[in-house]
């Protein structure tokens, strides 16, 4: 089948840049990497998502039903790789027992590590067509009698873009009047601070407010989000490595993966960042959360310390 994905990228001589540029609906052919030519319109890319999301009807209702997850990927990504990640949980997450189907959002980023903070500007240029051109068009097919969860799995500089993007849409009165909300999200690796991540922070309050749950994965172990790296100097604790903060709202989970990557990537031959989209733990971890059949303590390889704190193991 193909693959879906909604490109906000220039381009340059036939070929996706690196700067923002405008949104392109993209129906990628199986086995080939995303060009501006795949592009196709925004009805047609809905219709097409809606039918290969659709894996039953409900008895209740007899109306059609299914999951859709958007793929936000992190800095530092090429339209090849975006593709390849997207393409490699599309075969895993069904395997592990999720059966939706995902359209991955490509924001500009370059493929140079040396370039965090100019990805970053580009994250916040293009967040809110997250939001205008992807989670709302897609949340607005519930009023075509669809019953599509909607989620979000953000990675690393992706959870950044998310954030702002329901930040901005909030402070948009066309938006924020219409009635648009996702079941469930996902930071994996999240390059935001943890402290924006309370309930009272202005930063996140759009976050929490638009989605049923909020699950933060984090890794004290992410050597990507050190704070002694030259490109992040003067940021605050991020949310992957230190976790939320303890006055997050009662919608959000925090799952800590460290004890299990201690033992999993022992030579740390993973820089601590990347690791779980090829992970069969914590890929069941995430199929499970995603199904939303159990609760938060009981998901797959979950596990409560001493102090009540869910851990991956």
């Amino acid at each position: 089948m193909p693959d879906y994905l909604i490109a906000v990228r220039n381009t340059h001589a036939g070929r996706f840049g690196n700067e923002p540029g405008p949104v392109r609906f993209l129906r990628v052919p199986d086995g080939a990497d995303p060009q501006p030519e795949q592009r196709i319109s925004r009805k047609m890319w809905v219709d097409e998502v809606l039918a290969h999301a659709h894996t039953g009807r409900n008895p209740l209702t007899g109306k059609g039903c299914g999951d859709i997850v958007v793929l936000v990927h992190g800095y530092n990504t090429t339209p090849a790789a975006v593709l390849a990640r997207h393409r490699q949980l599309q075969r895993d997450l069904p395997a592990a027992g999720f059966n939706g189907t995902l359209v991955s959002f490509d924001w500009p980023s370059d493929d140079r590590a040396i370039n965090y903070l100019e990805d970053r500007s580009d994250a916040k240029i293009t967040a809110l067509k997250l939001v205008d051109d992807g989670i709302a068009t897609l949340a607005a097919t519930q009023y075509r009698g669809c019953e599509i969860n909607l989620h979000v799995v953000a990675h690393s500089m992706g959870c950044y873009v998310l954030r702002e993007a329901f930040d901005d849409a909030d402070d948009r009165p066309a938006i924020a009047a219409s009635n648009w909300n996702v079941s469930q999200i996902y930071l994996v690796g999240a390059d935001i601070s943890s402290t924006s991540m309370s309930a009272g922070d202005a930063r996140s309050r759009s976050l929490y407010r638009h989605c049923t749950r909020l699950t933060n994965y984090q890794n004290p172990y992410d050597a990507v989000l050190k704070l002694s790296d030259v490109k992040r100097a003067g940021v605050a604790p991020r949310a992957g490595r230190r976790g939320l903060p303890g006055d997050a709202p009662s919608n959000a989970v925090n799952v800590n993966c460290g004890r299990y990557f201690n033992q999993t990537f022992a030579d740390r031959r993973d820089n601590g960042h990347s690791w779980h989209f090829a992970d069969p733990v914590f890929l069941a971890d995430l199929a499970q959360t995603l199904a939303g059949n159990l609760d938060r303590r009981v998901v797959a390889r979950r596990v409560s310390d001493e102090s009540g704190n869910l851990l991956l193991a």
